[in-house]
């Protein structure tokens, strides 16, 4: 994934993929005019090679596409795309947005979309990815212990978890497990206060830029992707733990 987010002046480049001409050319020229660099596929197919050859910083993807539907290209790009995903789906199609999210997207605009909107929900995706790049290392501990960030190297210490900020990896027992930019958001967060529970509202207020509103099960769905992908064989208990009515806990010792 590109590293480049912490510059102020970065010109992201964002990959829009949508098939209905006229309301893709729209997306297009209003977000050209606010400063992003867009390029346009209106194919599934087509989007999967793109996505692999530009790397783009911030993927938006439509459901109902040609050639491949907007599902299976989220589904074959999280194999090696781990940037940006938002995705627009239909009003009255919640199995869209909720399976979008089980498939690694970072978050959704329901159509038709309102370009302000899809404007702000893009600056909020740059912008939570960029503060975590900007706040690496900026923590200044003389040793590193569990959820402590070490000023030199920018690495959190969570056994069996390592987490360093500076290229955004995550090793478990030793071994790299590939997460998403969101995923690995989720992870950071937690292990800022190992040990504590998270609640839903601060989660979502961090990752995504509102309230916790009892109803949006988002978190939960992305808090189940990454503990399976935590996973060990040595212990049987799972790290992230559930903590009823309250939120998340990072579990350590």
């Amino acid at each position: 994934m590109k590293t480049t987010y912490a510059s102020c002046d970065q010109v992201y480049h964002l990959l829009l993929v949508e098939d209905d001409e006229e309301l893709s050319s729209l997306i297009q020229d209003y977000l050209h005019k606010n400063g992003f660099e867009v390029t346009c596929v209106r194919d599934g197919r087509e989007a999967v090679g793109e996505i692999s050859r530009l790397n783009p910083d911030l993927v938006i993807l439509d459901v109902m596409l040609p050639g491949l539907s907007g599902m299976d290209v989220c589904r074959q790009a999280r194999t090696f795309y781990s940037g940006l995903i938002l995705m627009l789906t239909a009003l009255d199609e919640d199995m869209d947005q909720m399976l979008g999210l089980e498939l690694g997207a970072d978050d959704y605009i329901i159509k038709p979309v309102q370009p302000r909107l899809l404007l702000t929900r893009i600056r909020a995706q740059l912008r939570r990815v960029q503060l975590t790049m900007e706040t690496t290392g900026q923590v200044h501990t003389p040793t590193v212990g569990a959820g402590q960030t070490s000023s030199k190297t920018g690495v959190i210490s969570v056994p069996p978890l390592t987490i360093d900020l500076r290229n955004r990896s995550v090793l478990l027992d030793g071994y790299p497990v590939d997460l998403t930019t969101a995923e690995f958001d989720l992870l950071h967060l937690l292990a800022q206060s190992p040990g504590e529970v998270v609640d839903r509202d601060t989660i979502l207020q961090t990752l995504r830029g509102f309230d916790y509103d009892g109803l949006d099960r988002s978190i939960d769905r992305r808090v189940s992707r990454l503990r399976q992908k935590l996973l060990t064989d040595s212990e049987a208990a799972e790290l992230i733990k559930t903590v009823r009515g309250k939120g998340y806990q990072l579990c350590v010792g």
